[in-house]
């Protein structure tokens, strides 16, 4: 599951968790542009890893841009966001 909270915070960043693990993305922005993607754990959760870490890191090279625009929407413009479930395996 990636997602992230109504109560969040900068830097503009969305979570993944999988079966108790749970890691963060914190998304570096220049000029508009995605710089940098981080992956970094989460204080009291263990770290995604293995399989389930790189499938987060290929959903984050694939919808890092519709990522980032959600929150966008979602903190900065205070527009709803839908839950979009994405059923099909990124390759």
């Amino acid at each position: 599951m990636i997602f992230f909270y109504s109560n969040e915070h900068e830097p503009i960043h969305v979570h993944g968790k999988y079966d108790g693990f749970e890691s963060k993305a914190e998304f570096l922005i220049v000029d508009g542009r995605i710089t940098e993607i981080k992956i970094k754990p989460i204080k009291g959760y263990r770290p995604l890893k293995g399989a389930k870490l790189k499938d987060f890191e290929k959903f984050l090279e694939v919808y890092a841009d519709q990522i980032v625009q959600k929150w966008i929407d979602y903190f900065v413009y205070h527009k709803n966001v839908e839950f979009e479930k994405i059923n099909t395996r990124i390759k």
